[in-house]
């Protein structure tokens, strides 16, 4: 894939399954068509009713009255087909409905593709049928044995080439037709592909899950961690068994359940650490690589490797004075891209930011703390060095995820988002259930911002300000996982789009387009872990799990069900990571390497070796 570059001289900086409603509320099980879903064990097949069973579905009436400006005719209004605006002929000849106005371009698509379809038969003289004979999905078990008895009379009588290259036509314009029909219209195109790789995945962890009871937490884990939930409706029935009361918990269990930030939360931003308290840098004379040490010599071996992947934050933490290693590792890719310089920021007020921003990532959380920080931030500037993206962000834009990388966990409290939902914490509250810790980690990172000492987009214009703030945002909120599957099928569905056009090219052209391979860059420096080298992927694993584990020993102590993968009491570190790897990250990087091929490909087989070694 090419990638149309920005070019302004060079700079450093440079099936829907059962997933949409549910009769009743049932424990949670794993599906093979949805992941999680009600009543379901791995090794069940489904045998309970379809959801919604019973229930009217809305069917849609023409409408004589077409006077809003929706129907007006003109050029300017339509897509570029010559019948935009009369779509209707196929749609009558189909369902027998009188011939409506169709406005919307996707429905316009659909009708004239099936104005198409309807004039290629006639033009073969191959037999009609109408929507109701079409072909299955080709992801279906019908699909192979429909394929070789469409028009099978017609084949064998004829056998001539051209008949049987018609019959193929028609097939592949109804497969896509049912495609195209089957897609929910308030989703985005990308949403299929969305779909597909969670029903592929599904298949893949129920298998996976029958292996063992540690399968089963695994598919677990992946399912409610990647997945982006899915809101299900509770209707309730006569026959129910009422589920027995759970265990109340006293006042003081109920308390602690809550990570409180302050009594007064909705009124100001609260983090662990004053917020309004800076750690300005005060000295006279800046060090070289913004921090002290005592191992000058050893430190500066370390930082020589910023531009290498898989920089060593855990022993530069060691040997920096007041371990500021997110300090140092982010002063020193500032250095680098020559940043300082291009937006006019002072050396102290980005060491005072950076020593703030430092000092309210918690340093006891054994994961989500300044070294994850670090060595996000290290990543993001590998990859926007790749030369697939040499020069085709600008400067505020690499700015704008250098930002993004160092604050997109601070003040983390080393528990998931579903647990500060699960006990009401006033997060949740106040961020309303959605992307919880990635909307505080921003509203901390931007309050500090706003500190005088602080402000490192000072000399910004006020729209390069609110540039940087937007994109700030989209990246760091990208990096709830549970947007994982969105992010991927967007990525994929970007990448393949552009070769089956025959063009190869990605223009990016538009904010969204750009936005989304940042975003996607993130989220891969974010699930970064298993492609680093061995020893430092190891010990990242050894944290993760432990903080893991802590949360569990919480949920232990407040009487909730332990979440997949944190009951230390049934430990499968090994076979976690070989699914992690195999679901999870190698998917999203092989994608990522496909968009910059061949930068990426060390990365791969770092990973591959990484998944032997757990194997």
């Amino acid at each position: 894939v090419k990638v149309v570059k920005y070019k302004q001289g060079r700079h450093s900086g440079g099936g829907r399954g059962h997933n949409g409603c549910r009769l009743r509320q049932f424990s949670l099980g794993f599906d093979v068509d949805s992941g999680l879903s009600p009543g379901r064990t791995p090794l069940d097949g489904y045998t309970g009713r379809t959801p919604l069973e019973g229930y009217q579905g809305l069917v849609l009436q023409n409408s004589q009255r077409r006077e809003s400006f929706l129907y007006k005719s003109g050029s300017e209004y339509d897509v570029g087909s010559p019948r935009s605006m009369s779509r209707a002929s196929s749609l009558s000849s189909e369902f027998g409905h009188a011939e409506d106005l169709i406005v919307t371009p996707f429905a316009q698509i659909l009708a004239s593709l099936r104005t198409v379809r309807s004039n290629y038969i006639n033009l073969t003289n191959l037999p009609n049928r109408n929507r109701n004979e079409r072909t299955p999905s080709r992801e279906s078990a019908n699909y192979r044995e429909s394929n070789t008895s469409l028009h099978k009379s017609s084949i064998s009588e004829e056998g001539t080439t051209s008949v049987r290259l018609a019959v193929e036509t028609l097939e592949e314009l109804d497969w896509c037709l049912d495609q195209l029909e089957s897609m929910q219209t308030h989703r985005s195109v990308s949403d299929m592909a969305a779909n597909k790789f969670k029903r592929m995945l599904n298949k893949e962890l129920s298998v996976f899950s029958e292996s063992s009871k540690s399968g089963n937490q695994i598919a677990d884990h992946i399912t409610s961690t990647y997945y982006d939930k899915q809101h299900e409706l509770d209707f309730p029935e006569g026959d129910e068994d009422e589920e027995p009361p759970k265990p109340q918990r006293d006042a003081s269990q109920k308390k602690k359940s809550v990570v409180t930030r302050g009594s007064n939360i909705m009124a100001k931003i609260i983090s662990q650490s004053d917020v309004t308290v800076t750690s300005a840098f005060k000295e006279e004379d800046v060090p070289p690589l913004g921090v002290f040490t005592d191992h000058q010599a050893e430190l500066n071996k370390i930082l020589n490797n910023i531009n290498i992947w898989g920089l060593d934050v855990f022993t530069a933490n060691e040997i920096i004075k007041d371990q500021r290693v997110l300090t140092c590792t982010t002063y020193k890719i500032f250095q680098e891209r020559d940043l300082m310089k291009t937006f006019k920021i002072a050396p102290k007020t980005l060491l005072s930011f950076l020593m703030t921003l430092e000092d309210h990532y918690l340093k006891d959380i054994p994961y989500h703390n300044h070294l994850h920080a670090a060595d996000v931030t290290q990543s993001t500037h590998i990859l926007l060095g790749s030369n697939a993206l040499e020069e085709v962000f600008t400067p505020l834009e690499v700015l704008s995820a250098i930002l993004a990388s160092s604050i997109h966990d601070v003040d983390h409290p080393g528990v998931t988002n579903q647990y500060l939902i699960n006990t009401s914490s006033e997060l949740a509250l106040m961020y309303n259930d959605e992307s919880v810790l990635e909307n505080h980690h921003l509203a901390v990172a931007f309050k500090l911002v706003q500190d005088p000492e602080c402000d490192i987009l000072a000399n910004l214009s006020q729209k390069q300000r609110m540039s940087v703030r937007k994109m700030v945002i989209d990246m760091v909120l990208a990096t709830d996982m549970s947007k994982h599957m969105s992010l991927l099928a967007d990525l994929k569905t970007m990448v393949e789009t552009k070769k089956v056009a025959g063009s190869g090219v990605l223009l990016l052209d538009n904010y969204n387009d750009r936005i989304q391979v940042l975003q996607n860059m993130i989220h891969c420096s974010d699930l970064s872990n298993p492609t680093k080298p061995l020893k430092l992927y190891v010990q990242w694993v050894d944290r993760l799990m432990e903080e893991f584990w802590k949360q569990g020993d919480r949920e232990r102590v407040l009487g909730l069900e332990i979440s997949p993968m944190c009951d230390r009491e049934n430990a499968t570190i090994e076979k976690s990571q070989v699914g992690f790897i195999s679901y999870i990250v190698h998917p999203l990087w092989e994608t990522w390497a496909e968009l910059v091929y061949p930068d990426a490909q060390h990365i791969l087989s770092l990973l591959d070796s990484n998944r032997v070694h757990y194997e």
